[in-house]
């Protein structure tokens, strides 16, 4: 019998389409009509055409009226391959969303003229073989016999800058990742791995093309043009081995012959995907492994308590390779300096005194919290910190003469005037990257300064002697590694209300020691107890470990899931109401709700893991009440009032225990 239906997945924003639907197929598209190719559809109950996917091909469905046929075949080319679909549909189920949502950040827009120079550049010729290479710096075969194994792992990374042979300098995790990779291609498998950023992405690249031939390494991101993203999508769709790099999304790329998925430093806030149903590429990285059983690595200077979790619960193997030199570390108080030079640049004298002596022989590491000439302003008269007059967000200035502007906004604060006091002077409270840069230029006079932040990225830097001042995540390699780092602002870092904080502050300090020279001083200012201690000891896991203890006394993700519900007091009341009635939640478990604001309130339910599952479909079901019951009944004579805003269900989120 000869298949004549066709199961759709239609592109839509609507919650109550999020399903596959039946159309039959015309005897004119019935070779072309094929799982995972573009198709356009007609939706009855909108009086329009949809584009969607066909998903499956049947011989019967479950409807059993007359149905619609398809309109046409977009393109020939299966884009939706069979993994990426049933990744999209688990991990929108587990995230309570829409398996749409996935697919539209799995697969890129169709670009014609790319697509049509695909068809005619497909080649059967052979592709070059991968040699094995040694992983060093992790035990004596240990990674390899576990990639080998597909199992899942958990791997402390070393901290380390190395050459590559064309004389380029990355961190030691890039080339980790590299050779991983190269073993898994050489047994004819893909890899995909995943970073936060452009600058993770440069330093992976080049540690690649060291070891790989350039058609086996495909670049897949946010940031490259709608064709040459495209382009590479349409490469990984071969069943060529490849090394697939990307940032978050990249964990959707095609892949039928997975050999290896692997996350760089997972903690990273870039992990997590800003866009509904907003699942992190670490689980959406654990979801495809189980479906595909490949090996799975998560590297990182600095565990996650997620990753913790996972270990302690046996679901990764913890590898926690010692280095063959230790950071060298030393902690100290953030005292008035004696020494004249050190005061002028507000940094202890030991600081001062270490940066001096390693500026004879190559560039010193500043990092900093903030960028700008100073993070915040506030009263002259009354302390007060000034805040913008239009959106009430806080004012700050990049340069010692630039106009005040507002953080959230915008608004230049021209004429500001203090609310509380009708001041009209400003001060300026703490350091950013430009003053700072002041500040200790005017200390090491003749010694030149390098600044490096989200306005002025800046991937590497020479041998020679120089300061550089760089926010947290913005620092560039250095050529044969840092001869000093100073940790700056520890205190203020520190002080962040966030749930996170202590394990954002050990990430962000130990990607910044990583990048030290062999045998270099690295000061951390202000800061001591146990934070520091993990870290002049580099004992991340321990530190992890303790982490997750606390937040599991207190039932603190991730030590339990978490939920949250936005939306009119009214919809949110309901569906938290029939949710925690249905499943029988735990009221003290039910917090909330709060104002996020004029219109909008928000309450977190919090549920043991082994309950996800039921929360996930329950509030998914309360979505999609919410959605088909939102526009209010037509008043006489005003006609049809405006809806609500919709109901908003959040997996997993971090943003209610935390304060940037």
């Amino acid at each position: 019998m000869v298949a004549a239906i066709a199961r759709v997945m239609v592109d839509s924003p609507l919650p109550q389409l999020d399903r596959l639907f039946d159309y039959g197929i015309p005897p004119e598209l019935a070779s072309e009509a094929v799982p995972g190719v573009r198709v356009r559809v007609p939706l009855r109950s909108a009086g329009r055409f949809a584009d969607g996917y066909i998903v499956e091909v049947v011989e019967s469905g479950d409807y059993s009226g007359a149905l619609s046929d398809l309109e046409s075949v977009v393109s020939p080319i299966r884009v939706l391959t069979p993994e990426v679909w049933s990744l999209a549909r688990r991990a929108a189920d587990r995230a309570a969303g829409a398996a749409t949502d996935i697919v539209r950040l799995a697969v890129p827009g169709r670009q014609v003229r790319v697509e049509k120079a695909y068809l005619a550049d497909i080649t059967s010729e052979p592709f070059p073989t991968v040699a094995a290479p040694v992983i060093d710096g992790y035990g004596a075969g240990v990674v390899e016999a576990a990639l080998e194994a597909n199992e899942r792992l958990a791997v402390d990374a070393v901290p380390l800058v190395q050459p590559l042979p064309d004389g380029v300098w990355v961190g030691g995790w890039a080339v980790a990742l590299a050779r991983a990779a190269a073993s898994v291609l050489a047994g004819g498998r893909t890899a995909i791995l995943a970073v936060p950023d452009y600058r993770d992405q440069e330093q992976l690249e080049a540690a690649l093309r060291a070891i790989l031939p350039p058609e086996c390494i495909v670049r897949l991101d946010a940031r490259q043009s709608n064709p040459d993203r495209y382009r590479a999508f349409l490469r990984c769709l071969s069943d060529r081995p490849l090394a697939i790099v990307g940032n978050r999304s990249v964990v959707y790329a095609p892949a039928a012959n997975l050999g290896l998925i692997a996350v760089w430093d997972d903690g990273d806030p870039l992990h997590s995907e800003p866009l509904a149903p907003y699942v992190h590429a670490r689980d959406a990285a654990l979801l495809r492994q189980e479906q595909q059983g490949c090996a799975l690595m998560f590297l990182g200077h600095s565990r996650s308590t997620e990753v913790e979790r996972l270990v302690e619960v046996g679901w990764l193997r913890s590898i926690s390779p010692v280095p063959r030199v230790l950071p060298k570390i030393v902690p100290t108080a953030n005292q008035a300096a004696t020494d004249r030079l050190a005061a002028g640049a507000r940094i202890p004298s030991s600081a001062w005194q270490v940066a001096r002596t390693a500026l004879a022989s190559g560039p010193v590491l500043v990092q900093v919290a903030r960028p700008g000439y100073a993070p915040g302003l506030a009263c002259v008269d009354c302390h007060q910190t000034a805040r913008c007059e239009r959106c009430e967000g806080p004012l700050a200035q990049k340069t010692s003469r630039s106009v005040p502007a507002c953080l959230w906004c915008g608004a230049l604060a021209v004429e500001w005037r203090c609310s509380n006091c009708g001041g009209e002077k400003l001060r300026h409270v703490g350091q950013g990257a430009t003053r700072t840069a002041e500040d200790l230029g005017r200390a090491f006079p003749g010694v030149r300064v390098i600044i490096a932040d989200g306005d002025r990225p800046i991937l590497s830097v020479g041998a020679e002697p120089a300061l550089v001042i760089a926010t947290r995540g913005a620092e560039p390699v250095a050529a044969g590694g840092y001869r000093a780092v100073l940790l700056l602002d520890g205190e203020r870092m520190v002080a962040r209300e966030s749930l996170r904080v202590a394990e954002d502050c050990l990430r962000w300090w130990s990607n910044a020691v990583a990048l030290a020279a062999g045998g270099a001083t690295t000061v951390l200012v202000g800061v001591g107890g146990a934070l520091a201690s993990a870290l002049v000891t580099w004992r991340h896991a321990d530190f992890a470990r303790s982490e997750l203890a606390d937040r599991r006394r207190l039932r603190f993700p991730p030590a339990v899931r978490v939920a949250t519900v936005t939306g009119t007091v009214e919809a949110v009341a309901q569906a938290v109401e029939r949710t925690a009635s249905a499943l029988q939640l735990d009221r003290s478990d039910v917090l909330g709700p709060v104002d996020v604001s004029p219109t909008t309130v928000r309450t977190i339910l919090r549920f043991d893991y082994s309950r996800g599952a039921e929360v996930a479909a329950d509030l998914r079901a309360q979505v999609i009440r919410a959605a088909t019951s939102r526009r209010k009944p037509a008043v006489a004579g005003k006609g049809t009032a405006p809806p609500p805003p919709p109901l908003k269900v959040r997996f997993d989120d971090v943003e209610p225990f935390l304060d940037s």
